[in-house]
């Protein structure tokens, strides 16, 4: 089964808290799972106008193993599955709401802002090991919280949302990759006395789970 696209977003909060949320007992996949917001790329996420780029590290690091179309269209999705899930939009104001037949893009252009792209940096990429029902090739993106706007509100996807303290993630059911995940964002930030649980998980990160880093 070949994967299919996913993206991210982890939003950071005076660089020691990040939101997540659980995946609500209706998922078939991962119930009751701590997660960051994100989700699969959408047909629209390629097509809806971008007026704001991703910088030119970013869309750099991306494109060794995407087109520039395609590392566009996971930003974007990011940004999409991000403020449906949560409330939290990031976006830059605009004069005029940009325009868009893709119905999951048209409530958030009402919205008057451009999806800023600009914001967003590349942490990490995964790949779903083969023989599992589902496969995803997710990226992980990041932002800091002070880019991001609105009342932090849930539509169903995750429950409990709420920010949690990056030295303090040890209690929640997570999946390896989210538990990878955040052992690099706490090594990137410098965080907490982790280091010798850490290091051992930071040890897989060349091989099958995170198949691309950058921290």
């Amino acid at each position: 089964m070949r994967p299919v696209d996913a993206a991210t977003l982890i939003i950071l909060r005076n660089r020691r808290e990040v939101l997540m949320g659980v995946r609500s007992h209706r998922h078939a996949f991962l119930p009751h799972h701590y997660v960051f917001p994100g989700g699969r790329v959408d047909a629209g996420d390629a097509r809806v106008a971008a007026p704001i780029a991703l910088r030119p590290e970013v869309a750099s690091r991306l494109t060794r193993a995407a087109s520039p179309a395609r590392a566009r269209a996971l930003a974007m999705a990011a940004v999409r599955e991000t403020w449906e899930e949560t409330g939290l939009l990031l976006g830059e104001p605009v004069e005029r709401p940009l325009s868009t037949r893709s119905p999951g893009w048209r409530p958030l252009f009402q919205q008057s802002v451009a999806p800023a792209l600009h914001r967003l940096d590349y942490l990490a990429r995964a790949i779903t090991p083969p023989g599992q029902v589902r496969r995803f090739d997710a990226r992980f993106f990041l932002v800091d919280a002070a880019h991001v706007q609105g009342e932090l509100r849930g539509n169903g996807e995750l429950e409990d949302l709420h920010w949690v303290d990056l030295r303090d993630t040890g209690h929640l059911p997570v999946i390896s990759i989210t538990e990878l995940v955040l052992a690099l964002l706490r090594r990137q930030l410098g965080l907490g006395d982790t280091s010798a649980h850490d290091a051992a998980l930071l040890r897989r990160l060349e091989g099958v789970e995170l198949v691309e880093h950058h921290g």
